[in-house]
């Protein structure tokens, strides 16, 4: 059943394309869904977006992972609005005014390099490119203020999505979060100050707030900048204390969880509220516990790389053999700008000597992101196992999925699409 399955996609994967460079141009389809509908399917990502349709909140589920919630009475009604903007339902590229990668999406530079203020650069999960963007456009005043992710003050190994008006608000949400998180959950609170702002968000976060954007014109008016980092997938609530558990630290004593930062990559701190720490190399907590909690619609993600962002920014990790080392140096940051608007913002911070950058070719963008140019390829084949198990298929276009597909190994599509059958959870889920 999962060879069928396989074979169906990948054959229309490999059907020659009329037109290699299509003209995208962005359709809703006429689909009625519902957020059960979306969960239940298990291609809800948690982003939070349907949190400000009516009726709609963000809660943790049973399984750990943040998943919309509404009353029993409004339960599998369906919501126009929802197919328009659930990126976990629904991924779209319509950009043609860009040169396209088709693993890595649009690119108008490749640069690495960091922030050249030294705490920036050591408080940041790399080279502090990220944070030190989100600092300047501040202190100039072209926003307002950043609305990021951080972790949570009553919840150590929790998240919270707040703004941040200054430096210090920044470097305080600086380091990754291996942790749900739903950004989009209050974007409405925030546009009704009349505000501008800065978003920092996972890829399907800015997927998101871009097909928010086509229809609410708020979001243009006063989110000048997307931002975005690449990402591996988001784990379970029960990957941290898995880690905690790895450390022989109870979740009861700890007043501060540090995913990664303070270094590059820096360690897994669990602070006591004794003050004293518990800590694990990332190699380790990622490695081996974390990226082995991750939600499902993770695994069949398209866009790890925040292809919908004006810039991104990842490890640029260093290596050998194809396989990054993940030895303890000063942070680097792999940045790739995505828009004209992005180009001229970058432009901007090195004309004031704000970040320091060295261009860098598309090739050896897989040399430090192996995972990323892999993941994108084995998509089509993965999509193959929902087939096979007769499960609802995310919408997926425009993003070269059949290119990479007909460049790849067969046998290792096989093999993908075998693991994808293998681990389909079950329905209807909670996940």
């Amino acid at each position: 059943m999962v060879i069928v399955g396989w074979i169906i996609v990948a054959c229309s994967a490999r059907w020659p394309r009329r037109n290699k460079s299509p003209r995208y141009r962005y359709k809703v389809e006429v689909k009625m869904l519902s957020v059960e509908e979306v969960v239940r399917s298990n291609l809800c990502l948690g982003c939070g977006a349907c949190a400000n349709l009516p009726e709609v909140t963000m809660k943790l589920n049973e399984r750990g992972f943040a998943r919309p919630s509404r009353p029993q009475v409004a339960q599998s009604a369906p919501q126009p609005e929802l197919e328009a903007i659930c990126s976990g339902y629904s991924v779209e590229q319509d950009a043609v005014d860009r040169p396209y990668d088709d693993v890595w999406g649009p690119i108008l530079d490749i640069w690495t390099g960091n922030s050249t203020d030294a705490e920036v650069r050591y408080r940041g999960s790399s080279g502090g490119v990220l944070s030190q963007i989100a600092i300047d456009l501040i202190e100039s005043k072209a926003v307002d203020f950043v609305v990021h992710t951080q972790a949570d003050p009553d919840e150590p190994l929790g998240n919270v999505t707040s703004p941040s008006f200054d430096r210090k608000g920044i470097l305080a949400g600086a380091g990754s979060r291996y942790a749900p998180s739903s950004p989009l959950a209050k974007l409405n609170v925030y546009l009704e100050t009349g505000k501008k702002f800065v978003f920092i968000g996972k890829p399907c976060d800015v997927v998101a707030l871009r097909r928010m954007a086509r229809i609410d014109p708020r979001i243009d008016l006063q989110v000048p900048y997307m931002l975005s980092f690449f990402c591996a997938g988001v784990p379970s609530r029960f990957g941290a204390l898995a880690v905690l558990k790895k450390l022989e630290v109870e979740a009861a004593e700890v007043s501060k969880f540090e995913f990664r930062g303070r270094g590059w990559p820096g360690l897994t701190r669990a602070t006591r509220f004794d003050g004293s720490e518990a800590t694990m190399d990332y190699n380790s907590s990622w490695g081996t516990v974390l990226s082995r909690n991750l939600q499902f619609r993770c695994k069949i993600c398209p866009d790890g790389t925040g292809e919908f962002a004006d810039i991104v920014c990842a490890d640029a990790w260093y290596g050998k053999d194809g396989y990054p080392d993940f030895a303890e140096r000063d942070g680097r940051s792999l940045v790739i700008v995505r828009t004209a608007r992005g180009q001229a913002l970058l432009a901007d911070l090195t004309h004031k000597g704000r970040v320091e950058l060295e261009p860098l070719r598309v090739g050896e963008i897989e040399l430090m992101q192996p995972y990323q140019r892999d993941r994108k390829r084995a998509v089509l084949a993965r999509l193959g196992a929902l087939v096979a198990g007769r499960r609802k298929l995310p919408n997926y276009r425009n993003l070269r999925l059949s290119a990479l597909t007909w460049r790849s190994n067969p046998l290792w599509l096989l093999k993908n699409a075998l693991g994808t059958f293998r681990r389909l959870p079950s329905t209807p889920p909670g996940s």
